[in-house]
């Protein structure tokens, strides 16, 4: 549970963390919670067209020392439109690398897709 924590939040704001490109007023700007309901983020503007995620709440079962350390802690700096609501970028969080893509698939839920090498995993977000 830990691990995957760490993942979604490194993978998240690297998707999070990106110039905007919106359709139909559609925007990622806002506060979000993993569907499973274990963590939300608020997603801000940040310099320029960027966006940043911080990691805003946990559920208790999800409040670990590792978990804890991250929380009001922004995750995601910086990423890249890559098409119609959709954004790709790259975040290196506790030493690693991940790659993310975050689908705006309506105003109020995305998609994103995590992958560390040839590992990926898919994540759903509801706003809040």
């Amino acid at each position: 549970m830990t691990r995957t924590l760490h993942w979604i939040a490194a993978t998240v704001f690297a998707a999070f963390s990106i110039s905007p490109v919106f359709a139909a007023g559609s925007s990622p700007v806002g506060n979000w919670q993993v569907t499973s309901g274990e963590a939300r983020y608020t997603v801000t503007s940040c310099g320029g067209q960027q966006l940043c995620a911080r990691l805003t709440w946990l559920r208790s079962d999800a409040r670990t020392e590792e978990n804890l350390a991250l929380l009001n802690h922004y995750v995601v700096k910086g990423a890249q439109p890559s098409g119609s609501n959709t954004w790709a970028g790259d975040v290196t969080f506790n030493g690693h690398s991940y790659d993310g893509i975050m689908k705006m698939v309506s105003k109020n839920f995305m998609t994103l897709k995590g992958c560390s090498g040839i590992l990926c995993q898919t994540y759903e977000f509801t706003r809040i």
